[in-house]
């Protein structure tokens, strides 16, 4: 990786960019997966590059129902084993989550390199690698319609951290509630979605994180308050707002 002084304007941008570089050259990270990533990062600089207020609404709501879960699952691809593999780890030992790889561009070795980078950073059992367990997913054409029947498939609460808007709709309407990090909060996946978290996932689910820790002796009853007081609607179009008033800042002092 090269070196990138930390005095640079878009020091972290950056730094982000080249774990995904990192990523495709070891063979985790799709060539798609990069273009997606640009796509994402306008909308990051539209909304400041920061943790908005309504993000963070959205990530103790995310907290509070994956603590009310039986059972959650997080679903990874090559761009968040290759962004966040160790806060993934941790992520799942705090709400005792379970992990599953699920691919839209399916190779099998590059599946194969996810799975070893994952159990690099302490993930020790991974879903979506037996076929003996794979079930489909109805509502899809896509190879991300192949799940494990033990993960996705039997989990009531799904995290979709950088997805596809027809694989949220289908989970959605398989019954599953469903939690994803996009920082387009009009793309069909945030629009689909339960609970949309409008933040980049490196700077988020570190959030998510200490939002289940902090809430994890809460009784029940707040928790169930805290998820029906959102309202993924309302939260998406404030956030709309925001990127507004972040522009409006921007061009005032240009």
């Amino acid at each position: 990786m090269p070196l990138i002084p930390k005095s640079h304007p878009r020091a972290k941008s950056l730094f982000i960019r080249e774990k995904l570089v990192t990523g495709f050259d070891n063979g985790l990270v799709a060539k798609e997966g990069l273009l997606a990533h640009g796509r994402g990062e306008a909308f990051d600089y539209l909304l400041g590059e920061k943790t908005s207020n309504t993000a963070k609404l959205a990530i103790k709501a995310a907290a509070a129902q994956i603590l009310l879960a039986n059972l959650v699952v997080i679903s990874i691809n090559g761009n968040i084993a290759a962004l966040c593999p160790k806060e993934i780890a941790k992520l799942a030992n705090t709400s005792r989550a379970k992990i599953e790889v699920n691919l839209f561009y399916v190779n099998e070795k590059r599946k194969q390199n996810i799975i070893k980078s994952l159990k690099k950073n302490c993930v020790k059992h991974i879903l979506g690698t037996n076929p003996k367990l794979s079930v489909t997913l109805p509502g899809l054409d896509s190879a991300r319609r192949i799940v494990d029947k033990n993960g996705i498939f039997a989990a009531d609460v799904v995290i979709v951290p950088l997805e596809d808007g027809d694989r949220t709709l289908a989970l959605r309407k398989a019954g599953k509630i469903v939690i994803t990090f996009d920082l387009n909060p009009l793309s069909r996946t945030s629009q689909t979605a339960n609970i949309t978290i409008v933040d980049n996932v490196t700077r988020a689910i570190d959030l998510l994180n200490k939002a289940c820790k902090k809430l994890s002796k809460t009784n029940q009853k707040i928790l169930k308050k805290i998820v029906k007081d959102f309202n993924n609607k309302n939260n998406l179009s404030n956030s709309i707002i925001e990127i507004r008033d972040n522009l409006t800042r921007r061009l005032s002092n240009a």
